[in-house]
C-alpha cells in the first residue's frame, strides 16, 4: 500500500532551499519515491486547524520505505540544510 509524505514548509533562507531541493531530489527517487506536488499554488479552502504556507507531497511504495527515505543517514545532511533554513511540519501518510 502506498504512503505520503506531506510537508508543509516555511521557507526562510530561499537560496539554501534551493540546496536542499538538489540533495533530497535523487534520494526522494532512489528511495522509489516521486514528488506529487511541490510548492504549487495553493487554494486554502478552511484553516480551522492549519493554515499551509508551502505543501509537498511524495508518494513512497508503502509506510516502511517513506520512513526509511525520511530517517536514512544519506538523507541526513539534506534534512540538516532543510531544518536550518526552513521550518516544517513532515507526516507520513498510509495511504489507501
Amino acid at each position: 500500500m502506498v504512503a505520503y509524505i506531506v510537508v508543509d514548509t516555511e521557507i526562510e533562507n530561499p537560496d539554501a532551499y534551493e540546496e536542499y531541493k538538489l540533495m533530497a531530489k535523487p534520494l526522494v527517487e532512489k528511495y522509489g519515491g516521486s514528488y506529487l506536488a511541490r510548492g504549487g499554488d495553493l487554494d486554502v479552502k478552511e484553516n480551522d486547524r492549519w493554515t499551509p504556507v508551502r505543501v509537498v507531497i511524495l508518494q513512497f511504495p508503502d509506510m516502511d520505505t517513506a520512513r526509511r527515505f525520511t530517517d536514512s543517514e544519506e538523507y541526513a545532511p539534506a534534512k540538516a540544510l532543510r531544518r536550518a533554513n526552513a521550518k516544517c511540519t513532515v507526516a507520513i501518510v498510509d495511504g489507501i
